[in-house]
């Protein structure tokens, strides 16, 4: 299988306005050392030279997995979404069930695997619906989230340090708690604002885009 950080950038596409761009300079690593390695991580120092031409140390977090997430859609026009408290920024948040998927795997069974390990639920319907890359100018992290859809339960079986709460709630209520600021991660924010895009624009099932638009 082709490591899934060579297909997400294989199949980055170039935008519209920058299809002939003249030549421009780039970034230059003048070698490589490992600062600081685990399981889900590895930070690297490189002596570097700027498009500038000025010389720099560029220091950059390189997570070990890809990160995946999924915006479980019911029937009804509500979401599942789980809460948990996340160490970084000492606080509690309410996501999409996400996680890591390893770079050797299909990115798509490690949403399938956080899906039911958080959420308690499998989907017969798959769509990707974006890729991003997060924080670019300290990491290399990528993801790639779904919608998911024809839900069903299934077994949970959170990691051992997590302490999982759910709730289902319109759809229309999660993006105006992403408006008020209440629900804040990035992957959730970034894929509530394309499901609504795709709901209003018709990119989706019709009766799946009334019930998330109507629904309160």
């Amino acid at each position: 299988m082709m490591d899934s950080r060579d297909d997400f950038d294989a199949n980055r596409p170039v935008p519209v306005w920058d299809q002939n761009p003249p030549a421009r300079p780039t970034w230059k690593s003048d070698g490589e050392t490992t600062v600081f390695e685990n399981p889900w991580m590895r930070v690297t120092s490189h002596p570097a030279t700027a498009p500038t031409g000025a010389p720099a140390t560029y220091v950059v977090m390189r997570p070990q997995n890809l990160a995946a997430g999924v915006l479980p859609i019911h029937a009804d026009g509500t979401v599942t979404l789980v809460g948990q408290a996340r160490f970084p920024l000492a606080n509690y948040s309410w996501e999409m069930p996400e996680g890591g998927a390893p770079y050797d795997e299909d990115p798509l069974e490690g949403a399938k695997r956080e899906l039911a390990e958080e959420a308690g639920l499998a989907a017969g319907t798959w769509r990707e619906v974006l890729r991003m890359e997060l924080s670019n100018s300290v990491t290399d992290e990528r993801c790639i989230c779904w919608l998911a859809w024809d839900l069903a339960e299934v077994d949970k079986a959170p990691d051992p340090t997590e302490v999982i709460a759910l709730a289902r709630v319109p759809f229309m209520t999660l993006m105006r708690e992403i408006d008020r600021g209440a629900v804040r991660d990035s992957l959730t924010v970034a894929t509530a604002l394309r499901a609504y895009h795709m709901a209003k624009e018709a990119l989706i099932p019709g009766w799946l885009a009334h019930a998330m638009l109507t629904r309160v």
